[in-house]
């Protein structure tokens, strides 16, 4: 990560808050009455990388500045260095936070007692949930397009999110129980990489004929159960 105090990644500076300026529609409210709430710390977090989000989305990663950002945010350039670390700390936290949002709630994959086919149906509905949002779509499709001229924004890109999800089934798949339900010749490395193709299929066409409309969360079932039993046919005892 950028920064080890993401928490508090939105907390103003003094500087940010010139004299005066604390009407309630200003990102400085609150300020005279001393150091702001967590609620406030967060919802000023949510806010910059929401705006930071929308930027890079409308406008695309390389042609977004710090300054842009700071400007539509009403925030310092120095506070986002400070917090994020720059651009590519933004990112990081719009994935990460993305990410999680899904992973709320849900049972730790390595400790999850049920049985393995339950495990991997849950996790196949949230992989599925949030790889069809629109702006998923579109954030895959615009790390792709600047990769080549970009490449810390790929690195950024798959380190907060593929990444992430391949590691918490390399774990899931390390577990004595589930390894010894898998076929023994089938390689560990090879089980995350294969699970998530089995559940995306035709990811290609999804970025390259976008389209706005929430798939049905019916169809997301239907696809996420059809994947996990392709898989578990090709590597189950």
């Amino acid at each position: 990560m950028m920064t080890s105090d993401l928490t508090d990644a939105t907390e103003l500076d003094e500087q940010d808050c010139p004299e005066g300026n604390y009407a309630p529609d200003s990102p400085c409210f609150g300020k005279a009455a001393g150091r702001p709430r967590a609620a406030d710390k967060a919802a000023r977090r949510a806010a910059l990388l929401h705006t930071a989000g929308q930027l890079f989305l409308e406008k695309g990663y390389s042609k977004v500045s710090l300054e842009m950002i700071a400007r539509e945010a009403h925030v310092a350039v120095r506070t986002i260095y400070v917090k994020f670390g720059g651009k590519v700390g933004l990112l990081n936290a719009i994935i990460s936070d993305g990410r999680a949002s899904y992973l709320a709630g849900a049972a730790d994959m390595a400790t999850d007692p049920r049985p393995m086919e339950d495990i991997l149906g849950d996790f196949a509905l949230r992989f599925l949930e949030l790889i069809s949002l629109p702006t998923f779509c579109s954030l895959h499709r615009m790390v792709v397009a600047e990769a080549k001229t970009t490449p810390e924004l790929a690195a950024a890109f798959f380190e907060a999110g593929p990444l992430r999800t391949r590691e918490e089934l390399n774990r899931f798949f390390a577990r004595a129980d589930i390894r010894a339900q898998l076929r023994a010749e089938v390689r560990p490395d090879t089980l995350p990489v294969f699970l998530l193709n089995c559940l995306m299929g035709d990811q290609m066409s999804r970025l390259l004929f976008p389209s706005d409309a929430m798939v049905p969360k019916d169809e997301l079932r239907r696809r996420a159960a059809e994947g996990v039993d392709l898989f578990l046919r090709g590597v189950k005892r």
